[in-house]
């Protein structure tokens, strides 16, 4: 801003002292009014797509900027760790994928704590052939399941439904063996993996999404520094309003941007691929379903964490002595903000 005198100050400067000062008044407003935005990090536990469109919507449309935010989305993917990244401070927010990473944090001493959580259905499904008719049909069938799959909810299907692990053959991340054969089912995520299938198959699938027969966790969580929760709660309130109003907007309001960002920095994705995610994340009410009607989208309850924690201890999948209540803060969320942008 360049500053200029008055013409009548130019023959006497201290006959116009009043005047300088009301306009370095102005200038100083100026400034204050233009104060740089906070700068934010935020890293995501995979590549760009749908599922994260909220985070990327908030950019676009300004809404993190009307907050003070400037945000830098960091994609996560196969060769990147982002949640590494948190505890050390190289990034301020990160994308957890459920409750489960959380409670590990506490028992390890990681000091991260969950402050939002986008999802209220954690959108991992078990994908079928057609002639499946039932959840409990699926107690006869072959199912490619990961490790990591093994280790967590899959041991709940066992505690709580009677699967049984010589069931399982390894899951590689590709359909094909499922489609090869007709006695099985593979897991997935409801907003994608369904997609491949559909395409390479040629057949709809059945799809038994495990948060409706009890697999109860948040998921596209927002976790954060314990310290930055502390110190300035205030960024920290912001970010989280900020993201939920991103996916109200996602969701329910022009995309269009988002979705252009989201292929910049995934160019594999496509927009049939982006249009079926959003989709799923509709009808099975993956974002704005249960307590997220009357809370707000981003909400938790104490009593729906408590019943996912007690159902992980009776599969063992946890330890039942662990502080579980560490892992966790309901002090940003259930508010209602932005539920009015829900169509």
């Amino acid at each position: 801003m360049r500053l200029r005198l008055p013409h009548m100050c130019l023959p006497s400067l201290r006959s116009c002292l009043p005047a300088l000062a009301t306009l370095a008044l102005a200038v100083l407003g100026f400034a204050t009014h233009a104060k740089a935005a906070d700068k934010v990090t935020f890293g995501t536990n995979w590549v760009a797509q749908a599922e994260h469109g909220g985070f990327y919507q908030a950019v676009v449309d300004g809404t993190y900027a009307k907050y003070g935010l400037d945000v830098t989305i960091v994609p996560g993917g196969p060769q990147a760790n982002n949640r590494l990244l948190l505890p050390v401070g190289k990034i301020d927010f990160y994308m957890g994928a459920n409750m489960l990473q959380a409670f590990s944090s506490v028992v390890e001493g990681i000091p991260t704590i969950i402050v939002a959580a986008m999802f209220q259905k954690d959108p991992q499904v078990l994908i079928a052939h057609p002639d499946v008719a039932t959840f409990e049909d699926l107690k006869t069938r072959t199912l490619f399941i990961s490790k990591e799959g093994l280790a967590s909810y899959y041991q709940w299907l066992v505690a709580d439904f009677g699967f049984s692990e010589n069931q399982v053959k390894p899951y590689t991340f590709n359909a094909a063996p499922f489609l090869a054969d007709k006695n099985s089912a593979m897991q997935g995520y409801i907003t994608s993996e369904p997609y491949a299938v559909e395409k390479q198959g040629g057949f709809k699938p059945k799809l038994f999404l495990l948060a409706d027969q009890g697999f109860d966790t948040y998921s596209t969580t927002i976790e954060t520094r314990t310290e930055l929760v502390k110190r300035n709660p205030d960024l920290v309130q912001r970010f989280v309003d900020a993201s939920i109003i991103g996916w109200y907007n996602y969701l329910y309001g022009d995309n269009t941007k988002a979705n252009a960002l989201i292929k910049r920095d995934n160019p594999e994705m496509t927009d049939e691929m982006i249009a079926f995610s959003i989709d799923k994340l509709k009808e099975y009410g993956i974002v704005d379903s249960g307590e997220a009607k009357t809370l707000g989208i981003g909400a938790m309850t104490d009593a729906k964490i408590k019943s996912f924690f007690d159902k992980m201890a009776r599969a063992k999948v946890v330890d039942p002595t662990i502080d579980y209540a560490k892992s966790y803060t309901l002090q940003f969320v259930d508010k209602g903000v932005g539920k009015e942008l829900a169509k």
